[in-house]
């Protein structure tokens, strides 16, 4: 009488620990396989997205080089003396805005203080006696931007106002970030200008 072949099951039943080597054998080695042509699947990963340009370091102190403000056209050298001789800082405005020296820096709290001349003469040879023309023109919420050597610093308007001849106070808060633009004949001459305020909204890596 002929005898029936095993069957697969059957082989699996006598032999449970041959199958289960060959099985893993076989799976390694095309493991292996698919690894060395690229067609393992990869594995999934969160991304997590941060703003490149963001500056998230607080409570750098920087010196301001540039101030800009596109909306008038204004695109002005920035100078920063140490000292609070009208001299030194009138010499200063020959070239282009001045911070205070005593105002706060980029990056820390307090009010960046810069002043800048304005000249509405036909004919005009040092472009800095231009620096500040326009800074009347600027609206609440427009944006000026004040750049350091690395990060822009970027303050919205708030306010802009004419100051008399005889009020020569500018008040600096110092319980938050602020920038004061004022234009200025000559640091010893008490004259009528102009005063922009702006809070600040962002710091950017350049």
């Amino acid at each position: 009488m002929a005898r029936h072949p095993r069957g697969v099951i059957g082989a699996i039943a006598e032999h449970p620990f041959g199958f289960v080597l060959t099985f893993v054998v076989l799976f390694f080695l095309l493991v292996l396989f698919m690894a060395s042509v690229d067609a393992l699947p990869e594995p999934a990963v969160k991304v997590v997205v941060q703003p490149s340009d963001e500056v998230v370091q607080a409570g750098v102190a920087e010196a301001p080089v540039r101030v800009v403000a596109p909306s008038i056209g204004m695109d002005v050298k920035v100078e920063n003396p140490t000292s609070t001789e009208i001299s030194v800082l009138d010499d200063s405005l020959l070239r282009g805005a001045v911070r205070y020296p005593t105002s706060a820096m980029l990056g820390v709290n307090g009010t960046v203080l810069l002043f800048g001349h304005s000249s509405y003469l036909p004919v005009v040879y040092n472009r800095a006696y231009k620096a500040f023309n326009k800074i009347q023109d600027l609206k609440t919420g427009e944006i000026v931007s004040v750049y350091s050597g690395t990060t822009e610093y970027r303050y919205k308007v708030v306010g802009v106002r004419l100051a008399d001849a005889t009020d020569d106070v500018v008040e600096l808060p110092a319980d938050g970030k602020y920038l004061a633009l004022v234009t200025c004949d000559s640091f010893g001459r008490k004259t009528s200008r102009f005063v922009v305020t702006a809070e600040f909204v962002g710091a950017y890596a350049l």
